[in-house]
């Protein structure tokens, strides 16, 4: 059963580094210092704090497409 808060929260997301939508919303949380127009509420497996682990999985992401052809 949700509770009254869970109607009004947004929906909790895991962080997709491979959906484009993920990584520009995470580009406009930069840009903008909020996630207040984030339609989403990103997790992410892992220790430490959710924008550390997605700075650490975007580095991972874009180091791997620029690395990996060679």
């Amino acid at each position: 059963m949700k509770s009254a808060l869970d109607k009004v929260l947004r929906p909790l997301v895991e962080f997709d580094v491979n959906n484009s939508e993920h990584r520009n919303l995470y580009f406009s949380f930069i840009k903008n210092r909020s996630w207040g127009k984030c339609p989403y509420r990103f997790k992410t497996s892992g220790y430490g704090n959710t924008k550390g682990i997605i700075d650490r999985k975007l580095l991972e992401y874009y180091t791997a497409k620029e690395f990996n052809n060679q």
